[in-house]
C-alpha cells in the first residue's frame, strides 16, 4: 500500500507537469500575438518553474535502483594517521549530518568511537527519509584531505584518508537467516550521552558475526535489550547488502569488468592549501567552494554522479 500510494503521488505530479506545460504553450501562443513586457515575464516565470520540476523529477527517475528510495545506514571509519584521520573521519560525519538537516532527512547517531586526541575512529548513522539511500551511494568509498594540519606545530601539509560506507535500511524489508551460533554478543557500558544509567550500567551492545567478522555496535538507546536490537537491525541489513555486493561482483566477472577492492577505490580529493577545490574522480565534477561542500552542500556531487551512472547504463 505504501509502494502504491508513492506511485500514485509520483503519476499525480506528472500530471501536474502535463497540465503546467498546456498552460506555458498557451501563454506563448498569447506572447506572441501580443508581445508586451507582461506577457514576456509570464512566460519566463512558468518556464522557470517547470524547468525546476524538471530537474528535480529528472533526479528522481535516476534513482530507479531496488532500495534507492530507502533509508540509509552510514559509516565512516579513519585512515591511517593517527590523529589527522581520526580528525578527518569528524568532519565527514559533520558533513553527512549536515547534508541530512539540509534536506529535511532525521539522523540518529547509533554508535562512535572517539579518537585518541581528536575527531573518531568510527562512527555509524541512521539518516531516515525517502530516497537517501538513492543519494548517498554516490559517497561510497575512500575521501582524500589535503591541508594544513592544525595538530602539527611545523605547520606542515598532510593527507588524510576515511572510508565512507553507506547500505540501505532494509532490515525491516528482507528476511536474513542468522544462526544463534554465529554471534558473539559483548557488553559494555556507553561512552556517549544518555544520562548516568546509561554510564553506570553495561548497557551498549557490540556483535559479532563470526563467519564474516562483520562487529556492529549500538549505544544510543536507553537500555541493553534496545541497543540489541538495533544492532541487530544493522547487522542484517549489513549481511543483506554484502550478498548483493557478492551478487554484483559475479554479474561484473561475467560481464569482464574490472571489480576492485573497496578500501582502495579513493572517489574524492578535498584540497583545502595551497588552493580549494572539492573534486570527484568519478565524475570530474569540482568547485573551489570548499567551505559549503563541507557544510553539507553536496547536491551537485550527488547529482553529478546520479547523471554518470545513468550514462554508465
Amino acid at each position: 500500500m505504501q509502494e502504491l500510494a508513492e506511485i500514485e503521488a509520483s503519476l499525480s505530479s506528472w500530471h501536474s507537469m502535463d497540465h503546467q506545460l498546456a498552460e506555458l504553450e498557451e501563454l506563448a501562443d498569447l506572447s506572441a500575438e501580443d508581445d508586451t513586457e507582461g506577457w514576456q515575464e509570464g512566460l519566463q516565470q512558468e518556464a522557470d518553474l517547470l524547468s525546476q520540476q524538471l530537474a528535480a523529477k529528472r533526479l528522481e527517475v535516476m534513482m530507479s535502483g531496488r532500495h534507492d528510495r530507502a533509508s540509509a545506514l552510514l559509516s565512516v571509519y579513519a585512515g591511517a594517521g593517527g590523529t589527522e584521520s581520526q580528525d578527518w573521519a569528524e568532519m565527514l560525519l559533520r558533513m553527512y549530518i549536515r547534508w541530512a538537516e539540509r534536506r529535511g532527512f532525521k539522523s540518529e547517531l547509533i554508535d562512535q568511537t572517539d579518537g585518541d586526541e581528536a575527531g573518531i575512529k568510527n562512527a555509524t548513522v541512521a539518516i531516515s527519509g525517502k530516497g537517501v539511500f538513492g543519494n548517498l551511494r554516490s559517497e561510497r568509498g575512500v575521501h582524500r584531505l589535503v591541508r594544513i594540519s592544525p595538530f602539527d606545530n611545523a605547520h606542515r601539509r598532510h593527507t588524510s584518508f576515511a572510508l565512507v560506507e553507506v547500505i540501505p535500511d532494509v532490515a525491516n524489508e528482507v528476511s536474513v537467516e542468522i544462526s544463534p551460533d554465529d554471534l558473539r554478543f559483548d557488553f559494555y557500558r556507553a561512552s556517549g550521552h544518555g544520562g548516568q544509567n546509561v554510564q553506570k550500567n553495561s548497557t551498549a551492545v557490540r556483535i559479532t558475526h563470526l563467519p564474516t567478522g562483520i562487529v556492529v555496535s549500538c549505544q544510543n538507546e536507553r537500555s541493553q535489550g534496545q541497543n540489541r536490537e538495533r544492532a541487530m537491525a544493522v547487522l542484517k541489513a549489513k549481511l543483506y547488502d554484502l550478498e548483493q555486493q557478492k551478487q554484483e561482483e559475479e554479474l561484473a566477472r561475467l560481464r569482464g569488468e574490472h571489480v576492485t577492492a573497496g578500501w582502495g577505490n579513493q572517489i574524492r580529493s578535498y584540497v583545502l592549501h595551497p588552493y580549494r577545490m572539492v573534486k570527484d574522480l568519478r565524475t570530474d565534477w569540482e568547485t573551489g567552494n570548499t567551505t559549503a561542500v563541507l557544510d553539507g552542500d553536496l547536491d551537485g556531487l550527488i547529482q553529478a554522479y546520479l547523471t554518470h551512472m545513468v550514462g554508465r547504463g
